[in-house]
């Protein structure tokens, strides 16, 4: 193999990592719904009032995501700022 093609595959392989790296959610820890801001449960249930929701999650950075099946058993998730605002409906 030339030095080029090993250049080419080398910078792939960095764009590849960044961008499964770039990809990932900030980690999070389960908690319990009774541990949920009622806010932000309440603007969940807004969002997705047909879905009854029964996981939450605290990422590290204060969000939260809200999660639950809907009437046809279809999983929905609500992901929230940390001061109830909704950034992602699933």
């Amino acid at each position: 193999m030339t030095a080029r093609g090993t250049a080419s595959r080398t910078a792939l392989a960095i764009v590849l990592l960044v961008g499964f790296v770039g990809c990932a959610e900030a980690p999070g820890k389960p908690i319990a719904l009774e541990e949920v801001p009622p806010s932000i449960l309440k603007t969940s249930q807004e969002k997705l009032p047909d879905v009854k929701f029964d996981r939450a999650m605290r990422r590290a950075d204060g969000s939260y995501e809200i999660s639950g099946k809907d009437k046809k058993g279809k999983v929905r998730d609500v992901e929230l700022t940390a001061d109830g605002v909704v950034t992602e409906v699933e």
